[in-house]
């Protein structure tokens, strides 16, 4: 092989590697798994994170429990957001994720969800509309897996209704799609995050209560990194970006509450 041979195969595979090293950075991406009540923020929250730092976000949503599963299961994640703190500490414990990076984003508000040409009156009645004859249905999120289905049944037996009531539920895998089945007319009224009845895709298209605080223990929110993930250090910067005002304001905006120590 003459010289001239040898600095052209050079060149090229000098060009070669840095595309390869370039198409890497370029490509590079957090898989976040999420709480369902978090499908509408989370995604507006990721794209300001994409469009500030070019890091691209992937987001899986679905039941905090069945999230837990999957992440137990060897799921590649790097960062999981809870509608709960006990399935992150579970994932602690269990050597899933690292201690420090627990964090509470938020506490969530748990709603009576109907739709707009209901004839439920929320406002007046409260849980006491659920008794109306024309209910037939209620949906509630699974709660053997999400964090507002517990919350859900929680409210129901504090208002004294859950025995009166427990023939009539429509189970939803998570709490969006409780939500489906109430929006849907697949059942007369819904127990939704306050996060999926104030977003803009259910704007004008139904009427809510939100149930008392007292009526079902916290639903304090958190965030872990993975153990496993290998991109901690973006994992880390997301939620460090989750801690700032702009973000913390627009999880209000959706209807969470941001804890009083932040």
């Amino acid at each position: 092989m003459n010289l001239f041979r040898r600095i052209i195969l050079t060149i090229f595979l000098v060009g070669t590697i840095h595309a390869a090293l370039f198409a890497q950075t370029s490509t590079l991406e957090l898989n976040i798994a999420a709480a369902a009540d978090l499908s509408a923020a989370l995604k507006d929250i990721a794209d300001s994170f994409q469009k500030g730092t070019g890091i691209q976000v992937r987001l899986s949503f679905g039941a905090s429990g069945a999230l837990t599963q999957q992440i137990e299961n060897g799921a590649p994640v790097d960062l999981f957001f809870s509608a709960d703190m006990d399935y992150p500490r579970q994932l602690i414990k269990d050597n899933q994720a690292d201690p420090p990076s627990l964090y509470q984003y938020a506490v969530g508000k748990l709603v009576l969800w109907v739709p707009a040409d209901s004839p439920l009156d929320l406002e007046h009645q409260g849980m006491q509309a659920l008794l109306d004859p024309s209910v037939k249905k209620i949906s509630i999120a699974n709660p053997q897996h999400a964090p507002y289905g517990r919350a859900a049944v929680e409210a129901l037996k504090h208002a004294g209704l859950y025995d009166r009531l427990a023939d009539r539920f429509v189970m939803g895998e998570n709490v969006s799609q409780a939500a489906q089945f109430a929006e849907s007319g697949n059942a007369q009224v819904g127990f939704v995050a306050l996060a999926h009845a104030v977003a803009p895709s259910m704007k004008g298209k139904g009427k809510y209560w939100i149930v008392p605080a007292d009526y079902y223990p916290p639903l304090a929110q958190g965030v872990v990194i993975l153990s496993r993930s290998l991109h901690k250090k973006e994992a880390d910067q997301f939620l460090t970006y989750i801690k700032t005002k702009p973000v913390t304001d627009k999880l209000q905006k959706y209807g969470f509450t941001i804890p009083a120590t932040h």
